[in-house]
Formats: C-alpha cells, structure tokens, sequence
C-alpha cells in the first residue's frame, strides 16, 4: 500500500510551549487512520502541518510524497478537508455553494447533483445555507470535501454534535471513501466511533503519541484484569482467569446451560486514554 500521508519526528514550537514533539506516523491509502486525544494535545496543529497551513519547527511532513512545506497546485486539488470551520456561504444555496468549489478546482457542475444526492441533500439544492440543520450542513461539507474524489481526506470531528442517524449517515460515506482507496485521517473524541471506522490509531497526549495500533490489540494491551466475566441466569457474576486454568470450570457452566452472558475484561478505548494520560476525552 503507497504511504500517502507521513510525518517524521515533526516539532512544533509556539513561544514557550512545545505543541508537538517528535511525531511519526504513516496513512496508507485505504486506510482510516484515527489521531485521537484530548483538547489541546496537538491533533488540529498536526493536521495543519501536514496540510500545509503551518511549517513544523523541526521534522518532516509529506503529502502524496510531497513535502507539506512546499504543496503545489496539483497535490491540493486531491486533498478534501472536514475542518471545525466549515466556510460555507450562508446565503447561497447548497448547490451555489458546491459550485463556487467546483470553478475553484476545475470540476464539472454535473458533479454536484451527483454529491448532494450521495449525502441525501437532494431536496435541498436550492435551499440556502442559513436555513440547513447542524446535520445538513455538516453533509454539506462532507459533499464538497469528496465531490472531487480526493486521493487524501482529513476529517476533523465530522460527527461533532450530530444525531445518531446522520452520524451512522457519515460512518457510511467515510467507509467508502477508504473503500475507493482514499487515505483518509480523522480526529474524534468519540471512542466508540474510532473503534468502528478506525483500523489504526495513534493517542496523542501533550504533543506526544503516547499508544498507538489497532483499536481492539491496544484494548488487549492493557487488560490487566485478564478475566472472563461470566453472567448466570441467576443473576450471579462469575469472574474466571482467562489463560485456560479455569476452562473445566467455563466448560461446566454452558454444559448446565447456566451461561446468560459472557465477556472478557479487555478496557475500551477511553479507559486505555484514562489510564495513560489521566484526563477524559
């Protein structure tokens, strides 16, 4: 898989605070790649970097093997963006909107139907900005970050505050995305979220990557309990080691048909976060 995003020991200084110290990462294309962390622990400052809207003090940053510093025309033109400022025109239409894009970056105006219909904004064509719902405008920004079919996308919270229909609405064009083969590069403070789309991820803490891999093996790294928590119909929680000592015991439970629900004791995401940085999402 080509390497479309890459970012080697980058630092960056503002006064007498150190944003980023030292990152590494790749994003392949195909891949969702999860930048997951607190406020304020250098998730927007990287994205920015990478993007070309700020130079790193120290390290290197590439887009699509171009280094970040220096982005030309052509390299931006296959990079689609869901930023925390939207920028859209509030009195334009959602179709005059996506057509001011479209004249920026040379696309035809067919393809603007063909994006507002992929985000359900078919009936909206002419209804100006001002008067779309939190959910429509960010389906908007969704429409134009993908309406030129980006080789590279970044996503910063596109589900923030969203209704679990219009977010699950998002999930499914994220997935495609990444299923044309786009290398794609989200933040979100949802955990759950991450688990789902992400097939890697990286903690950020502080300007520091302090965990990184897939979703489920940094659950299995920190399970310190290493227990199977067995539910019996009687209402009786049951916890057995989970290394093969007590799998007589397990055996006796389903053969009695005793089992109402069984778990392991892996941590989810966030309580992994908890654990290393001390602070909530």
């Amino acid at each position: 898989m080509k390497k479309q995003i890459k970012a080697e020991r980058v630092r960056m200084e503002f006064k007498e605070r150190e944003a980023l110290r030292g990152i590494d990462l790749h994003v392949s294309e195909g891949e969702i790649f999860g930048l997951l962390g607190p406020s304020g622990a250098g998730k927007t400052t990287l994205i920015k970097i990478l993007t070309g809207q700020l130079k790193q003090t120290g390290g290197e940053a590439y887009i699509m093997g171009q280094d970040s510093r220096r982005l030309g025309g052509t390299v931006c033109a296959r990079i689609g963006m869901v930023m925390d400022n939207s920028g859209l025109y509030e009195r334009l239409s959602c179709a005059d909107n996506l057509g001011i894009f479209a004249e920026i970056y040379g696309i035809s105006k067919r393809k603007i139907r063909t994006a507002l219909d992929k985000v359900g904004l078919s009936e909206a064509v002419k209804t100006p900005v001002h008067k779309l719902s939190k959910g429509m405008r960010q389906r908007l920004v969704f429409a134009r970050a993908i309406m030129h079919q980006p080789d590279v996308l970044f996503l910063d919270e596109p589900t923030s505050g969203l209704d679990p229909a219009t977010a699950s609405g998002i999930h499914r064009l994220i997935c495609e995305e990444r299923d044309r083969g786009t290398a794609v590069m989200m933040t979100t403070h949802n955990m759950e979220e991450a688990s789902k789309l992400c097939g890697y991820i990286a903690l950020l803490h502080e300007g520091s990557i302090v965990e990184e891999g897939a979703p489920d093996d940094i659950c299995r790294r920190y399970n310190h309990q290493n227990k199977i928590k067995i539910l019996l119909h009687s209402g009786t929680t049951v916890m057995l080691n989970h290394d093969g000592s007590e799998a007589d015991a397990l055996a006796e439970y389903f053969r009695a048909s005793d089992v109402a629900e069984i778990h392991s004791t892996e941590p989810d995401l966030e309580t992994v976060f908890m654990e290393l940085t001390g602070r909530g999402l």
